[in-house]
């Protein structure tokens, strides 16, 4: 496929929002650098260099009897786990590797990506079903299975609410495990029947970065150490705010008479 000048630059800024994407969705670095690679060479680049960490993609892409092109760009986003927009970008990727498509219709459907999210109500209604379950899975009674899973819905709408403001992950989560221990270490206490510990289990469940800790690991295993090593710190930060959050919220339940 020969490109323009003009048109590999824009299919270098079509590389980068893929990329970026991609990490967005919490895809690990290795599919990252993989796809990018195989996206440009299927557009007839005859060398990809692609480097990414959790905060910066890095692509230089050569072209036949033209000089190298490269571009950088900063990612601030921590690295979410959305599949449901990893699969539409992989099946993006897979189809331009079989056919590359126009690079306008490219950008398009990267932009419908990049603004299309799932159904609030498909994240509600499994935050409510996984809380609740996961109380029960650890011992908790039917009756802890329906607290947890109501408190699981308030994370949810909890967790869109302070996805709209500027606050970071770390402080989101804090601010999150404060607001949910305080909550059930009250109903825990005016309803003793109940087992505190089953209900915070199974919400706990729902806010510990276990997809960012497994990429963490596999990207160290893989040979990529600083963004295993990078994504590792960053969850175990993620990690020791829930702890925090959780632990003060206790800590004033308990000094309640």
């Amino acid at each position: 496929m020969d490109l323009t000048r003009q048109d590999q630059g824009r299919l270098l800024d079509c590389l980068l929002e893929m990329g970026d994407l991609l990490l967005d969705c919490g895809a690990e670095i290795g599919r990252v650098e993989d796809t990018l690679s195989r996206m440009g060479h299927a557009y007839g680049a005859e060398q990809m260099n692609v480097f990414v960490i959790p905060s910066l993609i890095s692509v230089s892409m050569s072209f036949p009897d033209t000089e190298a092109i490269t571009e950088t760009r900063r990612i601030h986003s921590f690295g979410n786990t959305d599949f449901y927009r990893l699969e539409k970008i992989n099946a993006m990727s897979r189809e331009c590797s079989t056919a590359p498509i126009p690079l306008d219709e490219l950008r398009a459907r990267l932009d419908k990506v990049a603004h299309g999210r799932k159904p609030f109500s498909m994240v509600f209604w499994g935050s409510v079903l996984g809380g609740g379950g996961f109380a029960v899975f650890f011992g908790g009674d039917l009756w802890d299975g329906l607290v947890a899973a109501a408190f699981a819905a308030l994370i949810c709408l909890l967790q869109r609410r302070l996805s709209q403001t500027q606050l970071g992950v770390v402080a989101s989560n804090l601010m999150v495990s404060l607001v949910i221990g305080l909550g059930v270490g009250l109903v825990a206490e005016l309803i003793p029947a109940l087992h505190m510990d089953k209900i915070l289990i199974g919400d706990i469940m729902l806010l510990i970065p276990g997809l960012a800790m497994t990429n963490a690991i596999r990207n160290t295993l893989l040979g990529n150490t600083i963004s295993g090593v990078v994504r590792l710190a960053e969850s175990l930060i993620w990690a020791a705010a829930l702890a925090g959050g959780f632990m003060v919220a206790l800590l004033i339940v308990g000094l309640l008479p």
